[in-house]
């Protein structure tokens, strides 16, 4: 090959890489900048908060346009409103404060050349003191050490199907199929292992919410660790992808919500179970070296690895990313609960019953949190709206063991390469001997 047919392929990688960069970064052109007057985004209680409000197009404050701004707790409705014309560019508006620990959302509404744009932002007020609305029943421990014994009690019957094709030169990867919760019943999930000979920490990677396929943690499997994902549905993670999306939106529509009225059948009995299956699989492989277990995982994922460390000491470190399931009642008490926001106004009609606010906190990850002993990793951001950071406060705070905690403040339902890297360097710090 010569060098202008080298030149010619390099120039191509290079646009067809710029084009992706272009597509993958795309955000509106018009931006409303709301800036609380705190660096740290946060504040006491009874002190009292700011924002500056701008709208920015190509880096350039805009002046004379109309917005309109909504302020009040998190995820309720707001107890303030008003407008500005911006005249100067630039607005303050006095946020007030809260007298017990907790969020202030301030959205933010403008309209730029006929097109509507939205931004918000929250603000915490001494959030390492919020408590949780959930309770912990006498029964918990006796409950959960009954559904481990039965879960035991069940043969494993592993099946390992090796993937040639997801294989790398220094990872072998397998679909894996696990006997649980009753004869017949399996759990699905991808194993890694390296080839090299040798003995290793394992790993468990629990999924976000939804119904996917879920791939293979290639990243800590090259960093030297077994490392295996499951799914939580009992569906083998090699079918093709529009089924996962059917059952989505079919019969697992609303999953988080199937038997709720009842502690002994809810969703997640077989799922938080399954988890527990998981950890006896690795522990079981011989390449396992016997000691360092960890689990990770983010969203329905961060509330898995929580129960997962709350019910099994085997654990010995975990890393959880805005963690689901958080204080979930908090709706009932006036506030922000955690997803899937089951006693929010708009299902209470459905789910605020007796029985249901019984079932739920058994399965709260609060209450794990409670008893969680491996050191942990948490990470989330002020503006989560999906699992807000009042319901990841409260699970977070009444945590007894070592713990640190990344607030990538202005991140939403997602996190930063950042959040990754330094997450990932800690874990691999705890397991990597």
């Amino acid at each position: 090959m010569n060098q202008k047919s080298i030149l010619l392929i390099l120039t191509l990688l290079y646009c067809h890489v710029a084009s992706f960069a272009q597509k993958t970064n795309i955000k509106d052109y018009v931006h409303i900048e709301i800036t609380p007057d705190h660096d740290d985004w946060t504040y006491r209680t009874g002190e009292q908060a700011s924002f500056t409000i701008r709208v920015i197009r190509g880096n350039i404050m805009l002046k004379n346009i109309p917005l309109i701004y909504e302020i009040g707790p998190e995820k309720l409705p707001p107890n303030q409103t008003g407008s500005s014309d911006l005249k100067n560019g630039s607005f303050k508006v006095k946020a007030g404060t809260m007298k017990t620990p907790g969020f202030i959302t301030c959205l933010c509404r403008t309209e730029v050349d006929g097109i509507t744009y939205s931004n918000y932002v929250n603000i915490g007020f001494s959030p390492e003191k919020l408590k949780p609305t959930t309770t912990l029943p006498e029964d918990f421990t006796k409950f959960w050490e009954r559904a481990k014994a039965e879960t035991a009690s069940i043969p494993m019957e592993p099946l390992i199907t090796l993937l040639p094709e997801q294989c790398t030169p220094e990872t072998n990867v397998y679909h894996v199929r696990l006997q649980h919760y009753q004869k017949g019943s399996y759990f699905y999930g991808i194993l890694c292992i390296p080839k090299k000979p040798g003995r290793y920490p394992a790993v468990l990677r629990v999924p976000g919410a939804g119904v996917k396929k879920q791939p293979a943690e290639m990243t800590l499997a090259e960093k030297g660790m077994i490392t295996l994902a499951i799914g939580i549905h009992g569906i083998p993670q090699t079918l093709p992808d529009n089924l996962y999306a059917n059952l989505s939106k079919g019969v697992l529509n609303n999953y988080a919500f199937y038997n709720l009225d009842s502690k002994d059948h809810y969703y997640y009995r077989r799922v938080y179970t399954g988890c527990i299956r998981a950890l006896d699989f690795l522990c079981s492989l011989p390449e396992y070296d016997g000691e360092n277990l960890g689990v990770i995982g983010g969203s329905q994922g961060g509330a898995l690895a929580m129960v997962t460390a709350g019910l099994d000491s085997r654990v010995k470190a975990l890393v959880a990313f805005y963690p689901a399931l958080c204080d979930v009642t908090g709706y009932l008490h006036g506030r922000a609960g955690g997803w899937p926001a089951m006693f929010a106004p708009q299902n209470q009609l459905l789910n605020n019953k007796p029985e249901k606010i019984e079932t739920s906190r058994y399965y709260d990850v609060v209450n794990f949190a409670r008893f969680i002993q491996a050191p942990g990793y948490y990470s989330w951001g002020y503006n989560d709206p999906t699992c807000p950071p009042t319901s990841t406060f409260s699970a977070y705070n009444v945590i007894t063991a070592p713990k640190q905690l990344f607030i990538a403040h202005d991140t939403g339902h997602w996190r930063t390469k950042e959040q990754d890297i330094v997450t990932n360097n800690w874990f691999c710090k705890q397991l990597i001997k």
